[in-house]
């Protein structure tokens, strides 16, 4: 807001003022300033001098207040083009909450197709509203944590069971036919209602949504200096707790913090060199299928405490740069953490791998715990690199013959039920560990 005129137009005046009424001073004071009488060929030139001077001081004053009222002039155009800002500003405020408050009701509109609507509209008005961006990613994220259940999949074709239910339909038919007996109606084959599908193309859209616009494809080290596309939309925050998410693709998404917990994930689920620079908290999420974070990057915490992977977890090459945390974690099928790296300290306990485990060449900056830890198929350790303290206590292993590879300083130890446990090799192999 422009300061009050007062401050500068005051000043000025009593210049211009001084200015004009020191000169007229001067003049009709000073005795030394004299005025003969004019002669013949007209006034001296000590009276002109004086004119002159008197002159100058005027038309000084004059440009002076000219200059003034200019300044008024162009502050009162300022003003003008100010209220006009405003008034601009709060008409697009006010068409803007419209449009959102549009969309968000279309949101709770029972038919999928005007849902969809507005998931296009709040699209529309992050995209040319960036101020508003994370709180439209949040009435997203708001949407996908609704309750939801996924329709059933549809059967696969099985034309020798189609058969054989044909015929059994048949013969029952002819027997009661026979017997003179009506046969009550079959009832319809099952089906998913429309809205119930419509309602998963919605979901879809919304999950599309976040991650069109999540995603940064610059390559990690020009992201400085390179300029990221326009759909991408810088610094959003996600919170999908509890939501149902189905074949989640997050593929170099970039997001601060990111809350997962309690969400299932059905399908495949994709975080291949998603960025997370806050916290990432999984904790008691699950992943019906495959889970792929290879690449991924954590740069605060990431907790994965209470989570249930039933496909591949691949964690390929991820790097762990905050505190990384598995507990309570069931690994249903292989564990992939191969050249993953862990900068900050690293917990795994009372995680149970049901098929292999493989840690091949990754590295352990911090101190690294597998406390009761099962291992129920292979576990690979070859290559992998401890920096501090290694810690395997009371790690089970159940097939002590299969194919291990143990970390430098430690083997398995069968025990008299069959299976075995780590114990330290011999002292000075690796920093002091308990087995």
């Amino acid at each position: 807001m422009p300061r009050p005129a007062a401050w500068w137009i005051l000043p000025v005046l009593v210049l211009v003022g001084a200015a004009v009424g020191g000169t007229l001073w001067w003049l009709l004071a000073d005795p030394a300033v004299t005025v003969p009488a004019p002669g013949p060929s007209g006034p001296s030139g000590a009276g002109t001098a004086r004119g002159e001077t008197l002159r100058t001081a005027l038309a000084a004053g004059a440009g002076v207040g000219a200059a003034v009222t200019l300044m008024l002039a162009f502050r009162r155009q300022r003003h003008q083009e100010i209220a006009t800002a405003h008034a601009t500003h709060d008409a697009t405020e006010r068409r803007v909450t419209e449009l959102y408050t549009k969309a968000v009701e279309q949101l709770g509109h029972d038919k999928a197709a005007v849902r969809l609507g507005g998931l296009y509209a709040l699209e529309r008005l992050a995209q040319d509203n960036p101020g508003h961006r994370q709180t439209i990613v949040n009435v997203i994220c708001a949407y996908l944590r609704m309750p939801y259940t996924p329709p059933e999949p549809a059967p696969a074709p099985d034309p020798g069971r189609d058969r054989t239910a044909a015929l059994r339909a048949a013969r029952r038919r002819y027997q009661a036919a026979r017997a003179g007996v009506a046969l009550p109606a079959e009832p319809a084959p099952r089906q998913e209602s429309d809205d119930r599908k419509g309602e998963l193309q919605v979901r879809l859209t919304a999950q599309r949504i976040l991650v069109v616009h999540l995603r940064d494809e610059r390559p990690a080290d020009q992201r400085s200096t390179l300029p990221a596309a326009p759909a991408f939309w810088e610094g959003m925050g996600l919170d999908l707790t509890g939501a149902t998410l189905t074949d989640f693709d997050l593929i170099d998404g970039h997001v601060t913090d990111a809350l997962f917990e309690r969400a299932t994930f059905t399908g495949n689920t994709r975080f291949d060199g998603a960025t997370f620079t806050g916290d990432a908290h999984f904790n008691g999420a699950t992943f019906t299928e495959d889970a792929m974070f290879n690449g991924a990057t954590f740069t605060e915490e990431a907790m994965f405490s209470d989570v249930a992977f039933t496909g591949y977890a691949w964690f390929a090459g991820a790097t762990f740069t905050g505190y990384a945390w598995f507990e309570e974690v069931t690994f249903t099928e292989d564990a992939l953490f191969e050249r993953a790296t862990f900068t900050e300290n690293t917990v795994f306990t009372q995680v149970t791998f049901t098929e292999d485990a493989l840690f091949e060449r990754a590295t352990f900056t911090g101190n690294a715990r597998f406390e009761k830890v099962t291992f129920t198929g292979t576990a690979q350790f070859d290559g992998t690199t401890f920096i501090k303290t290694a810690l395997f206590t009371r790690t089970v292993v159940v097939d002590p013959v299969a194919a291990h590879v143990w970390p430098d300083g430690w083997r398995l130890k069968t025990t008299p039920e069959g299976t075995g446990h780590l114990i330290r090799e011999k002292a000075g192999s690796v920093p002091v560990g308990e087995d």
